[in-house]
């Protein structure tokens, strides 16, 4: 599979097989994805990556927030407002996925509540005093890992709703004070048969987001 085809591949899964994902896998993958560039190779991402007891936990530790209604406190704010074009693409997901997903697109929110049933969980940290530019670098990194994923036949889903619970994530994963939680990103290996799994995302032609000046 080259790097066209892995991008193409890719997309995001909401609902994984039990099956564990084997460690020689996650190192081949993390092998490749410390290659993304970075300012000043400054490599400035840190990983926690929960499986087994550790992420039942933290499945745990959220449903219990969920049960109470717990403020959400994100390390990384979320916008303040969105442009007119984002709100436009963000509306197109509902509509998209009751399309594709028939009645499995109820389960979403339950889904996404319960981490996807992942196996795995890769929590990625930055250092508290780096500025937005290591999110750049952040970013890159993710991206990484998840076309590395693809190759290996794996799948992945990166989720703001991994990082609703800091508190939770902190105790479960040991998370020294000086770094910061940026994003999560749930592994495994998709369930075929599940609905939910039958939706991917449009993209915008380039003309929406693309200006070539001569």
């Amino acid at each position: 599979m080259n790097v066209i085809e892995a991008l193409s591949a890719r997309h995001s899964v909401r609902a994984f097989l039990p099956k564990q994902v084997e460690k020689q896998k996650l190192d081949a993958i993390l092998e490749a994805a410390v290659r993304t560039p970075s300012w000043a190779n400054s490599q400035p991402w840190e990983l926690f990556i929960a499986t087994g007891a550790t992420l039942d936990r933290i499945r745990k530790g959220y449903a219990g927030k969920y049960a109470e209604k717990a403020e959400v406190i994100t390390e990384i704010p979320r916008p303040a407002q969105w442009p007119d074009s984002c709100v436009k693409r963000r509306e197109q997901l509902q509509p998209g996925m009751a399309r594709d997903c028939g009645d499995a697109a109820k389960e979403f929110g339950t889904l996404n509540q319960a981490i996807f049933n992942a196996p795995a969980a890769i929590y990625i940290c930055v250092d508290k005093i780096l500025g937005e530019w290591a999110l750049y670098d952040v970013g890159a990194y993710t991206q990484s890992l998840m076309l590395a994923a693809v190759h290996h036949g794996l799948d992945t889903i990166p989720a703001y709703t991994m990082m609703l619970y800091p508190d939770v994530l902190r105790k479960e994963l040991k998370i020294p004070d000086n770094l910061k939680l940026a994003i999560g990103i749930a592994i495994g290996y998709a369930d075929k048969e599940h609905g939910i799994n039958k939706f991917s995302s449009e993209r915008s032609p380039l003309g929406e987001t693309v200006r070539f000046l001569d």
